[in-house]
């Protein structure tokens, strides 16, 4: 396995957690996109397990690369993003699987051997946010990019431009465009409205 995540720490505890089971083992890591890429290139992991959150370009973009260059690739994503609009994503792209970092440890297990073996697999909480979201959501979040729907979600979460740059490794100024960007796609003008639109997407709880 490629275990792919921009901290070392979570790296680790996955890393723990799958070589658990002796037929497991993790060949790679990697923190960023390109580290990703080339260590994919190198190694030709059996499995890779994917964030969607890296700094720089969105994990989904890093997974068509992968794919595009080794179609065979079997990529499990694995992400803190339960939004059935992430895994439709991810799975459209080429992914083999999506599991939520919400999920239980033994799923993590679950799922990668799922993944080596050929089958698919989603994790329960992520199956049950794809079957719930509307057709009029899906239309609407069709229109952002994938790291316009992070900038989205960490918006309606109350992060500035500023913080929002810092989390994502973008400048101050691409998270401000990717802002402008959203209110123009979703016919948004203020921040109650981007709310309201979020949890239409699924992205955040009803309340």
């Amino acid at each position: 396995m490629l275990l792919v995540d921009d901290h070392a720490v979570v790296r680790e505890g996955y890393r723990r957690l799958l070589e658990r089971d002796d037929s497991l083992v993790v060949v790679g890591e990697a923190a960023a996109a390109a580290e990703a890429i080339r260590c994919d290139g190198e190694l030709k992991p059996d499995v890779i397990v994917l964030d969607i959150a890296l700094p720089g370009i969105s994990g989904i973009e890093v997974l068509r690369r992968i794919i595009a260059r080794r179609p065979d690739a079997r990529v499990l994503m694995f992400s803190m993003y339960q939004d059935g609009i992430y895994a439709s994503r991810a799975i459209s792209a080429g992914a083999r699987g999506y599991l939520s970092k919400a999920s239980a440890p033994d799923l993590l297990v679950e799922a990668v051997r799922s993944v080596a073996e050929g089958r698919r697999y989603v994790s329960p909480d992520v199956q049950h946010a794809m079957t719930l979201q509307s057709s009029t959501a899906s239309q609407r979040a069709g229109a952002l990019s994938t790291r316009e729907l992070e900038v989205l979600r960490m918006l309606t979460q109350g992060y500035g431009v500023e913080q929002i740059g810092e989390r994502l490794g973008l400048s101050p100024k691409t998270a401000a465009n990717h802002q402008s960007s959203i209110k123009q796609k979703l016919g948004a003008e203020s921040a109650l409205q981007l709310i309201l639109i979020a949890q239409q997407l699924g992205l955040i709880a009803d309340t």
